[in-house]
């Protein structure tokens, strides 16, 4: 399931800076207007780590009535 919503970075993985917009020019680019980068942050999947047991995504096991 995806969201519609694009997720939001809060900090430039440059610089660190704050002044963060959606780069228009490609879907789920950010501009950073501090260091003048363009970057887009990827979400890849959970790492389930044998030592921790099973991780379950959010959302999973709940159902509606």
């Amino acid at each position: 399931m995806t969201s519609p919503e694009r997720s939001v970075p809060y900090h430039c993985p440059y610089c660190a800076g704050e002044d963060l917009r959606p780069y228009e020019d490609q879907h789920g680019a950010w501009e950073c207007r501090e260091c003048t980068r363009v970057f887009a942050v990827k979400f890849l999947g959970l790492r389930i780590n044998p030592r921790d047991g099973v991780v379950v995504p959010a959302g999973a096991g709940t159902e509606e009535e």
